[in-house]
């Protein structure tokens, strides 16, 4: 039971959206956009969240769009996990978010959501930084494309009224070699000791990680280091974890030790999979 009263908003259009949220944040209320609710919910159940005023999202028809516009593919905001999923428009970001949680529960987590988790692992952001995506950003001061490395950096960095309406990646990354892979400490459906999400573009490696730090991320630095021919599998994977952006996550899913060993193994079957498509 969410032991605390809330008004509760499902606008139509992105405009009463932002004006709902910004009139009651004015107000000093506590307002929280809300898209899959999941998250909100457990964490409300658990008392580790508190709000005023709910502004659902799924209402706004823009949030739900999915597929190919020109020569991007768009993937709106409240789309369920599992839409992604079955329709594989884009099949790296597909794949990997059929590895978040379980069937039922990618009914109603949303790509937005994923995106916006107070969790550290979004996997889902994994792909979109590969592929550099837009993202389409309401706001007071309307809306706005920014490039996700502008936003992102180390979670999603946006002002309290702005909320993501898509994601939009170039399609030449909808056929793209690429390998996803989870490691998590018992079952399939668990957070991930390590997941990796990886492409090889013009010959280069691309790689995302989440789960073996803080947060997710993509860096160049590593990039470098995967895609230096002059080194052994062996020193690529070295330098790789002296280049890791904090330390290694120590916790009850998984020591550092432990996260170590299965960062090395993961980097093992990245390397060993992609190595064909860098020739």
């Amino acid at each position: 039971m969410i032991a605390f009263d809330f008004a509760y908003y499902r606008p139509e259009s992105i405009e009463q959206a932002v004006q709902t949220f910004q009139n009651y944040h004015e107000r000093g209320k506590e307002v929280v956009y809300y898209n899959g609710g999941t998250e909100f919910i457990t964490f409300a159940r658990k008392n580790k969240i508190k709000a005023d005023v709910i502004v659902d999202l799924k209402g706004i028809s823009a949030c739900h769009v999915m597929g190919q516009q020109g020569d991007q593919l768009t993937f709106g905001s409240s789309i369920p996990l599992n839409q992604l999923v079955e329709s594989n428009h884009f099949p790296l970001l597909a794949k990997t978010a059929q590895k978040i949680a379980d069937h039922t529960s990618r009914n109603k987590i949303t790509l937005g959501g994923n995106l916006n988790s107070r969790l550290m692992y979004r996997e889902a952001i994994l792909p979109l930084l590969l592929a550099e995506a837009q993202l389409k950003v309401a706001g007071r001061e309307g809306e706005v494309d920014l490039p996700i490395q502008e936003v992102f950096d180390q979670k999603l960095n946006l002002n309290p009224c702005q909320f993501i309406i898509q994601a939009s990646v170039d399609r030449s990354f909808a056929k793209l070699p690429f390998v996803s892979i989870k490691r998590t400490m018992r079952s399939k459906v668990d957070y991930p000791l390590v997941s990796v999400a990886a492409v090889v573009k013009q010959k280069k490696i691309r790689a995302a990680f989440s789960g073996i730090c803080a947060y997710p991320f993509r860096c160049s630095k590593i990039e470098d280091i995967l895609n230096d021919s002059a080194q052994s599998v062996e020193q690529k994977i070295e330098q790789t974890i002296m280049k890791l952006p904090t330390p290694i996550v120590d916790d009850l899913r998984g020591s550092s030790d432990y996260r170590a060993f299965v960062f090395k193994h993961v980097l093992t079957d990245m390397l060993e999979t992609l190595e064909w498509a860098k020739k």
